[in-house]
């Protein structure tokens, strides 16, 4: 189930391109919070919520304490991350505040357990289904939907249907969508020039052959 984890920052007061590339410059990361009633502009350390998602996960529920906050602490999701196109480096963090009595839709991570048998026959695993999306309460989220590859053998189809997900929580992808898969890649061989145009030639010869017989008879 989900993890809950605790995260300090600050209110931001400036705005702005020119003011968050200060930010970042000094290790700080700017981010909003979003509500139903209103966003918040904050800021946090980069390093410590990295700690947080790495240990449990993307879908963890993080207490979030604000200096200069209007309330005292606030139950956050992280609902986007946007990082720097080629360094490891944090840009902006959107942070959505949920209620714990109300459901919520949230995409959770497919992990794949394992080998299939089939690999060991020469099969391929092809996963289609990276991530499934789920509606259920705040605490019910599970870590990951896992998949047992042992009990996947060669030419079979593990479809959304098949998925073991807890009770409390509803799934809304379509039931037939495929998850993974285990299968051969059939190889064709490509002939030679030569060899195609050796047996289309004698394949015109049998059809010329079987007119004559026609004219003959």
């Amino acid at each position: 189930m989900t993890t809950f984890a605790s995260l300090k920052g600050a209110v931001r007061q400036e705005r702005g391109k020119g003011p968050n590339r200060r930010l970042r410059a000094k290790g700080i990361l700017p981010g909003v919070v979003y509500n139903q009633t209103e966003n918040v502009s904050m800021t946090t350390n980069p390093i410590e919520l990295n700690r947080i998602l790495d240990k449990s996960g993307i879908n963890t529920l993080i207490d979030l304490t604000l200096e200069g906050d209007s309330v005292p602490k606030r139950t956050v999701l992280l609902k986007e991350a946007q990082m720097h196109p080629y360094r490891d480096e944090w840009i902006h963090a959107d942070f959505f505040e949920i209620n714990l009595k109300e459901k919520l839709k949230v995409n959770v991570p497919i992990r794949l357990l394992g080998h299939s048998p089939g690999e060991k026959q020469g099969g391929i695993v092809e996963h289609y289904l990276h991530d499934l999306e789920i509606e259920c309460y705040p605490g019910d989220i599970p870590d990951a939907i896992e998949v047992n590859m042992a009990q996947v053998e060669l030419d079979q189809v593990v479809h959304v249907s098949d998925l073991s997900v807890p009770e409390t929580a509803e799934v809304l992808n379509d039931p037939q969508n495929p998850v993974v898969s285990v299968h051969q890649v059939k190889v064709v061989e490509d002939k030679p020039e030569g060899e195609e145009g050796e047996e289309a030639a004698a394949a015109a010869g049998e059809a010329k052959a079987g007119e004559d017989k026609k004219e003959e008879g």
